[in-house]
């Protein structure tokens, strides 16, 4: 025993595996991190830490932004998985696409409802029955769907967000087993309307500085422009091989 060195049992770690144990947890982590900066700035704004990130003189519009601005990274980094898997042949980068997804889904959420609560809400200026009502809660609805009635880029905005619904809830592997790979893949094709949508909102949100929105503008259209490019190339491949196929058929004959 004594001259013998003693060595650790080695186990391979295959690719599959490391996706799985450690780049996910990191992807996940990375990506509640800008939720975490809010609400760290939050509490400094509500006086429960002493320091924090200083959101500046309107604290709650600029963590409104902050999601908003979020949100749209988000479709676009789901946007961009095909295009990776594509151009560097990993096709482990697929796995990413959902919790990605469903990412967008939840600072989209997140973007809305702080919208819904510190811009709507705080217009009721009285609360005859109490905050806490019926009567509340009506009022505060009516509050909510007319403002999304009369302004344009909160319509086009509150549009994207419930075509984000569907993707989220049959995101999973047995709501793709349960509809079909195929009626799956036309349902989430919902996500290139999204974010054409999310874009529009934000052009419109912002009228006159629109240096960001035209970024994304660019990034969107790129990414759908490929998979433009890739639809062509691969009818005019498909298309070729039947007309090839079709005069080898003809010379049997």
């Amino acid at each position: 025993m004594c001259g013998k060195a003693f060595a650790l049992p080695v186990y391979p770690v295959t690719r599959a595996k490391f996706e799985r144990s450690v780049l996910k947890p990191i992807v996940f982590i990375l990506s509640l991190a800008p939720a975490a900066y809010l609400v760290w700035a939050l509490l400094l704004m509500l006086g429960v830490t002493t320091s924090g990130p200083d959101l500046g003189a309107d604290p709650l519009k600029a963590i409104t932004h902050e999601t908003g601005d979020w949100t749209i990274r988000f479709i676009c980094l789901t946007l961009a998985i095909t295009p990776l898997r594509k151009f560097t042949k990993w096709n482990g980068a697929i796995k990413f696409r959902r919790m990605i997804g469903l990412f967008a889904f939840f600072y989209g959420t997140l973007h809305f409802l702080i919208y819904a609560v510190a811009d709507r809400f705080a217009s009721l200026v009285d609360f005859p029955q109490g905050i806490v009502s019926w009567d509340t809660a009506h009022r505060w609805l009516l509050a909510v769907w007319d403002d999304i009635a009369k302004r344009p880029y909160i319509t086009i905005g509150f549009t994207a967000l419930v075509l984000m619904l569907p993707l989220a809830i049959t995101s999973t592997t047995g709501w793709i087993r349960r509809m079909g790979g195929k009626r799956w893949n036309t349902l989430h094709k919902l996500v290139y309307v999204t974010a054409v949508l999310a874009v529009i909102h934000y052009w419109w949100l912002v009228k006159a500085d629109i240096r960001s929105p035209l970024m994304y503008a660019v990034i969107v259209a790129v990414l759908l422009g490929l998979r433009v490019i890739w639809a062509v190339d691969k009818s005019r491949t498909a298309s070729g091989r039947a007309v090839a196929v079709s005069r080898v058929v003809q010379r049997a004959e």
